[in-house]
């Protein structure tokens, strides 16, 4: 009898141990882009725990990493800096097998955005345009137009963001040019005109630019579309449109990491994302559209209604992504180092 407690209480130790000791899957990915009740789910159904890293720019993802940080799992970087993780080797080729769900991705956005076509190294996870929040309580006969930055008695309520290749892009459609333009006569242009922009902005923000659109801390923001539907929920007066000469259409990603401590539960968490209750269910919560055809009719109808997510064609044709330019990504960090130490 004496053993038979003995060995009861060894096996209970040992299964209290256990639950102690979860598996745990990080994941390096933007601020506040996955539903709270996702993390749940995903955490109870695999007997896990989510530990989340932030975020504020691809650069800024990239550079740490290059510095030796390890221990990520699954990284979301965009569509553009996919192709610059595979190329240094910091991702691996994805095995289809043990992802299911990739057959709920839509075939169009494959096909007409994705760099990517194949999945080969990525599944799609959320895309959107950037363009112009506003207070409209607080700003007049605000015009769809990267202008906006150039309105005076706006000093100092205004933010870009804190990306060369988002700001100098704004810059670049503002003046007729491509978003990936490699002539450094443009981009010295477009640099000029960041740099006139400069004077009346209060920062260069990528992080905490919406809730100081919901306090109205900041009246006019360079925007991802996803933050600005997040920040009217704390400020109904906040509207969000697309500039008339065009932008830039932010494609995010689900990679795994080349050094990820736990590459099976890596697999499980990118296709758990894509199943399309839960697709629908984070696409709601954080207003970005995940390219996901089956998860499209299982959003509601006031989503579905939201112009700025379901592009209309012609706004589309004015619109790119953000491509990775390889040597000549180096015309646009040397811009914007000028941009930010302009006065």
């Amino acid at each position: 009898m004496k053993h038979r407690l003995l060995s009861l209480l060894s096996a209970a130790l040992l299964l209290s141990s256990c639950g102690e000791k979860k598996a745990e899957l990080h994941l390096y990915t933007w601020d506040d882009y996955l539903n709270p009740d996702l993390i749940a789910k995903f955490e109870d159904e695999h007997n896990c725990r989510l530990v989340i890293d932030i975020f504020d720019s691809n650069e800024a993802m990239l550079a740490k990493l290059k510095a030796g940080a390890s221990g990520y799992d699954v990284l979301v970087p965009s569509s553009y800096m996919v192709k610059i993780l595979a190329r240094e080797g910091m991702i691996v080729e994805l095995d289809k097998n043990k992802l299911p769900n990739l057959k709920h991705v839509d075939p169009e956005y494959l096909s007409n955005l994705a760099f990517d076509k194949e999945m080969k190294w990525s599944v799609p996870y959320m895309l959107a345009p950037t363009g112009i929040a506003f207070v409209s309580d607080r700003v007049e006969n605000l015009e769809p137009t990267w202008r906006t930055f150039e309105r005076a008695e706006l000093k100092g309520r205004m933010t870009l963001l804190n990306d060369s290749r988002e700001a100098i892009g704004a810059a670049l459609k503002t003046l007729g040019f491509s978003i990936n333009t490699v002539d450094p006569a443009q981009i010295a242009q477009a640099r000029d005109l960041v740099i006139s922009w400069k004077k009346n902005l209060a920062k260069f923000e990528s992080d905490q630019y919406d809730s100081g659109l919901a306090s109205a801390e900041f009246f006019v923001s360079q925007a991802y579309a996803g933050d600005a539907f997040q920040a009217q929920e704390d400020n109904d007066k906040i509207d969000f449109v697309v500039p008339k000469e065009g932008t830039s259409v932010a494609c995010d990603d689900l990679v795994i990491s080349k050094t990820a401590p736990n590459p099976e539960l890596a697999y499980a968490f990118v296709n758990f994302i894509t199943e399309p209750d839960n697709a629908a269910v984070n696409m709601e919560y954080i207003y970005y559209l995940a390219p996901n055809k089956t998860a499209y009719d299982l959003v509601s109808k006031e989503f579905r209604e939201i112009d700025a997510l379901f592009l209309d064609a012609e706004t589309m044709k004015k619109c790119e992504v953000i491509d990775d330019l390889g040597e000549n990504n180096k015309l646009y960090n040397d811009a914007w180092d000028l941009v930010r130490a302009a006065q």
